[in-house]
């Protein structure tokens, strides 16, 4: 355990990579541009995912699945979507190997060459609605609501783990309606299940806006976003939700016959969060010891450990703990007691610090003696003797007071971080020096957010869905605003 985190702020950038890689979430493959998702990694995305599904399904969503491979013709019939996608397709060309002339190396079989090459997906929205087609022939097959979790492929030339890597994990749902306001009120619907798993789950609080028109979804009319703050000030994306309008129809003909007979084009959303979310949680909650999880996305939300010299004292700790541990999983808590023998206590209190289990439990034959046990909990540190009676609701209670000041933390650390500003000089001297969310007029222009981002590097990370109207002039430019938008530099 003589390995040391490079602190946040020597290097956030090493320090993220040094927690990902001290708490076995991940690591990088051969692959170039590719990682492993470690079993503890994959573990916290299995949280993540089954609460998403059960949200997903509470809001009348099924799961369903769709080919890895799309023809390219595809991709050639919504302009602004290949537009948007082009230069990050891989694309399968031929369909069969074979041994090369040295007997020893495979090589690509010339003649196995593709009538019509496939895209490896970047997203799934032309070979879905390539299907809807087939499905949808009048206002009786809608809406239909779908969601699929999936891997996809976008060929990045700069990868981080989870935050952007050239094969992520994520879900996409892809819905059709009869109606421009059903399709509105899907959209929002969407990104209020985000910001609610965002936020009651991650403990991370975010921002819901609309994504400006340079930052939109190729193919979308509108992109709805939540976006966070990280440590280092810089947001992150955390979830979009696309108002597709008739675009993706109109490529494929996707018409309905609605209750009079007449033929109209369908009306679809998707919508979309990723692996990256693990990025997100890192990043807003984890410290100089390591990675600190909100107790809900917690593999091991109680880690037991003994300590013990002999075989009785062990006996008689496991007796207690195995008693416990019932208890507590009766009441949901997930709980692992750590017997190993081969490993010394501190050794432990070390690795389960850096994985970010919530609460950890030292009880030895002296605790036994006094019918107590010392609990410490990840994110403040603070350790108290606490009574063995009672014990699991003292736990149960617990967890939840950290989940909430996980939360409460993050959300103070952003406000203290949100500025607004008015003039230009002043943003960008503070954005070099302090960083965080900026609160200020633009113009609307596409010529002016470009100018910006040439400039500092931040871009509008959002339209916030609740700003104050606010008459004003752009920083940039001196030109009338409607109100602040949020600037900032993101990953």
């Amino acid at each position: 355990m003589s390995q040391k985190f490079t602190s946040r702020e020597a290097d956030y950038s090493k320090w993220y990579t040094d927690v990902i890689d001290r708490a076995d979430l991940a690591e990088h493959s051969d692959v170039k541009g590719c990682m492993v998702i470690k079993p503890y990694g994959f573990a916290i995305w299995e949280k993540m995912k089954e609460e998403l599904d059960k949200m997903f399904k509470e809001t009348g969503h099924s799961n369903a699945y769709f080919p890895l491979f799309i023809p390219k013709s595809y991709l050639s019939k919504e302009a602004s979507h290949v537009d948007g996608f082009a230069k990050e397709c891989a694309v399968v060309t031929h369909y069969r190997l074979k041994m090369g002339e040295d007997g020893k190396n495979v090589v690509v079989d010339p003649d196995a060459k593709l009538e019509e090459e496939l895209i490896v997906r970047p997203t799934s929205e032309t070979i879905i609605w390539n299907s809807y087609k087939k499905w949808i022939q009048s206002y009786r097959d809608l809406p239909i609501l779908i969601n699929q979790w999936a891997n996809v492929v976008r060929w990045e030339m700069r990868t981080r783990l989870f935050l952007r890597t050239t094969e992520f994990l994520w879900q996409e749902g892809h819905t059709a309606h009869a109606t421009e306001d059903e399709a509105i009120e899907e959209t929002e619907k969407m990104l209020d299940v985000y910001a609610t798993f965002a936020e009651k789950y991650m403990a991370m609080p975010v921002i819901r806006g609309l994504k400006s028109e340079s930052e939109r979804f190729a193919g979308a009319l509108e992109t709805y976003c939540i976006e966070a703050m990280m440590q280092d000030g810089k947001a992150l994306q955390a979830g979009t939700s696309h108002f597709l309008g008739q675009n993706f129809a109109k490529a494929f003909e996707v018409k309905f016959s609605d209750k009079t007979g007449k033929q109209e084009y369908v009306w679809a959303t998707s919508w979309g969060v990723s692996t990256r979310l693990i990025g997100a949680l890192i990043m807003t909650h984890s410290d100089d010891q390591g990675l600190v999880l909100p107790p809900s996305l917690a593999p091991i939300q109680v880690v037991f450990v003994p300590i013990f010299k002999t075989d009785e004292e062990k006996e008689a700790i496991d007796n207690k703990v195995h008693a416990l541990m019932a208890e507590m999983k009766t009441a949901g808590i997930s709980v692992k007691y750590d017997d190993d023998d081969n490993r010394r206590p501190g050794w432990k209190f070390a690795e389960y610090e850096a994985k970010g289990v919530p609460v950890r439990v030292a009880i030895g034959l002296r605790d036994l003696e006094n019918n107590s046990a010392e609990v410490a909990r990840r994110d403040t540190k603070e350790k108290n003797i606490i009574s063995l009676d009672g014990l699991s609701q003292h736990i149960a209670s617990l967890l939840d007071e950290i989940q909430d000041s996980l939360f409460n933390k993050a959300k103070a650390f952003r406000e203290e971080n949100t500025r607004k500003v008015n003039d230009y000089e002043m943003f960008k001297t503070q954005l070099k020096k302090e960083g965080g969310f900026f609160l200020a007029h633009w113009d609307g222009t596409v010529e002016t957010e470009q100018k910006i981002k040439d400039e500092t590097k931040a871009t509008i990370r959002c339209i916030p869905l609740d700003r104050e109207e606010e008459a004003g002039v752009c920083m940039y430019s001196g030109k009338p605003s409607a109100g602040r938008v949020v600037f900032a530099k993101a990953y």
